[in-house]
């Protein structure tokens, strides 16, 4: 078997050509893909990590939250603090540590990301006052933002380009699996040790993980397109090759295209990379796309998410409605932790569908389909209100079900993956890392004001709020829709100019740099 690229040429191809690059049987006969190589997959398993670490950390906290609220005697404003400091540090992070890929490398932040992670952990363990837990949580939560867009890219610039979709959603759906995981150890914990310090040894059970985490990151290679734009041609080859080790060994050498040689030069723009480029008339379609719906993604994720527990303690907690001591507390908690971890399956299966679904539907129309069914499932939960008996426990259940597998095949998938694809590489960790900063914003007012709101306007009227934000989603993904679905990332630059242009064709959206 040999191999065969069209774009092959003596003076090099570039990084993404190699990685697309396909063997062909002596006949002509070509194969459909190259075969990943074992740095690859290592490349992905450890980038899964962030995902899921997430999800377990931030699913967690909403069974531990009553555990919290009583130990430090806390009031809906404090409640609605600790559910919001990791989203924030998310908002903050993604920006402030998630641009500094494109300065200092992608396996830097990758790894710096993890260790801030593992001692803001072990440090929340330990929290002493309501003032540190809120300190804690930021700093873990600003870990958990650098890794958006560096975990992202990390996997899309080292993987082919037509597996993409699957394989970055994929590892994105350990975000669901660790919300399962969250859920299912603060009962396990909760039933072991019916004692308030509990919540404590609910986040302890990440330390080790994470710490191994770090470790098997230091061995992983540089992205050769971030390389390639800094100049580092040497580098940028000695790294590929590291990537694509294989036996038999294709390719047998690697050679990169600089494009300075061919007499390409970058523009001031490109040399003096800002946010500021995010806003022009150049990138602001892609912008767009990537924070809003996000934004309004995750309104409905985080809200339902983090309270699922509580909301679920209201409807069925009915045997310890006004619990008055620590086991009442408990146990409306472990009863509550069971249902969103019933609940929470359909995030897990939400994902499934959408790596199987990714690359042959596309983003965009999934993501409005997405929107679209969250709109449905928590119109579902609204009837919950005021229906008597199992009627609404069923009402309920099932509209909470219906949002979590739709949000996880749709916007809560999509979102993460356009984010890190229509950006060129030289502002793809800044629009990337502004997408998610800009998402978490509703995030966090969702998680601070879910709280307050619950109490002063009732469950009926949030969730027709979240109904009118999953619906605005859909408009605006259609309206501003880039799909990428199989678009070499060395090959996406797009345009708000093509919006002008109806009769414009989706390819005529997207050129080379």
């Amino acid at each position: 078997m040999s191999t065969s690229n069209s774009s092959s040429s003596s003076s090099g191809r570039t990084v993404q050509e190699y990685i697309d690059e396909t063997p062909h049987w002596p006949d002509g006969t070509p194969v459909p893909s190259a075969p990943m190589t074992k740095m690859q997959w290592r490349i992905w398993t450890l980038a899964t990590a962030g995902k899921f670490f997430e999800g377990l950390v931030v699913f967690m906290t909403g069974v531990a939250l009553p555990l919290i609220v009583k130990e430090f005697e806390l009031g809906p404003t404090e409640k609605g603090a600790v559910g919001a400091a990791p989203l924030f540090g998310i908002l903050i992070g993604a920006t402030v540590l998630g641009w500094l890929s494109d300065r200092y490398g992608r396996k830097l932040m990758f790894i710096v990301e993890m260790i801030l992670f593992v001692i803001c952990l072990a440090c929340l363990v330990f929290s002493p006052t309501y003032s540190w837990l809120l300190v804690f949580l930021f700093g873990m939560g600003m870990a958990l933002g650098c890794d958006y867009p560096t975990a992202h890219m990390v996997i899309s610039e080292s993987i082919p380009s037509t597996g993409r979709g699957r394989l970055v959603l994929s590892a994105f759906g350990f975000q669901a699996l660790g919300a399962m995981v969250g859920t299912a150890v603060g009962y396990v914990i909760l039933y072991k040790n019916p004692e308030l310090s509990a919540w404590r040894m609910m986040y302890a059970t990440a330390i080790l993980p994470a710490i191994l985490v770090i470790v098997g990151r230091f061995y992983i290679p540089d992205s050769g397109h971030w390389l390639v734009w800094r100049g580092r041609i040497a580098d940028a080859e000695r790294e590929t090759r590291r990537l694509l080790e294989r036996q038999p060994p294709y390719p047998s050498e690697i050679k990169l295209i600089d494009p300075r040689s061919n007499g390409e030069t970058r523009s001031v723009e490109e040399e003096k990379t800002h946010y500021g480029m995010l806003f022009s008339k150049k990138y602001r379609r892609a912008t767009i796309l990537a924070s809003v719906p996000w934004f309004l993604q995750d309104l409905g994720t985080y809200g339902i998410g983090i309270f699922t527990p509580t909301i679920l303690a209201s409807v069925i907690g009915a045997e310890h409605k006004y619990a008055h001591n620590l086991m009442d507390i408990i146990a409306n908690d472990m009863l509550a932790a069971k249902g969103a971890a019933f609940i929470d399956v359909l995030l897990f299966v939400g994902i499934v569908f959408a790596v199987l679904l990714v690359d042959r539907i596309g983003r965009i129309r999934l993501q409005i389909i997405g929107f679209i069914g969250c709109a449905a499932g928590l119109f579902l939960a609204s009837l919950s209100v005021g229906a008597p008996g199992e009627r609404g426990i069923i009402y309920i259940f099932s509209g909470f079900m219906l949002f979590n597998f739709m949000t996880n095949l749709g916007p809560n998938s999509m979102t993460y993956l356009l984010a890190g694809e229509v950006f060129p590489t030289h502002i793809r960790g800044k629009g990337a890392g502004f997408a998610a900063s800009f998402a978490k914003i509703g995030a966090v007012l969702t998680a601070f004001l879910f709280p307050i709101l619950l109490k002063d306007f009732g469950k009926i009227a949030l969730l027709y709020v979240l109904i009118g934000a999953s619906l605005l989603g859909a408009l605006i993904t259609w309206r501003f829709g880039i799909e990428t679905k199989g678009i070499s990332l060395e090959s996406v630059h797009c345009d708000e100019s093509v919006l002008l242009d109806k009769s414009a064709s989706l390819d005529e959206s997207c050129q080379p740099q």
